[in-house]
């Protein structure tokens, strides 16, 4: 598999400060307003103490970071296959998140117009103490090149 020297692959680390204003932004833009998002006196009452982000929140995170790991891949190739968020505690405001990305695997399975590939790439979210607060999971499926598993349709002219 051409995609193998990818696995392990690490970017750069990314610093991201959570603010109140960046949750209840997410809240919005998702149409989840929830009052533990952006309901500081609802979410205090609960058992989280105070406002938390909602569970897809890290998706944003690193799409605002700017940050990106070059896979030296044709992106046009590439599709979204799924996407997790492993968690160990909730997301807060105050937070600040050390950010990193890698290739934690990379496998092959056949499909119907023959293998494909497919990269798994974490992004493990750590606070200022050095714990995890979450994995931001996302699997890519890498196409294969047009015809080079199948025989090309040739289009004939009438």
């Amino acid at each position: 598999m051409d995609l193998e020297n990818l696995n392990g692959l690490t970017g750069s680390e990314f610093i991201f400060e959570v603010e109140k204003r960046h949750i209840r932004q997410f809240a919005e833009a998702i149409g989840d307003l929830n009052p533990l998002y952006v309901d500081e006196e609802y979410a205090a009452k609960t058992s989280f103490g105070g406002i938390i982000a909602p569970p897809t929140f890290p998706i944003a995170i690193g799409q605002d970071s700017g940050e990106s790991l070059d896979l030296g891949l044709d992106q046009r190739r590439m599709l979204h296959g799924e996407q997790e968020f492993i968690y160990n505690r909730p997301i807060r405001p105050g937070d600040i998140l050390y950010c990193q990305m890698k290739v934690s695997d990379v496998y092959e399975r056949e499909g119907r117009k023959g293998p494909m590939q497919f990269l798994v790439l974490d992004t493990e979210m750590k606070d200022e103490s050095g714990e995890l607060v979450v994995i931001s999971r996302t699997n890519i499926i890498y196409r294969p090149l047009r015809g080079s598993h199948s025989p090309v349709r040739k289009h004939h002219q009438l």
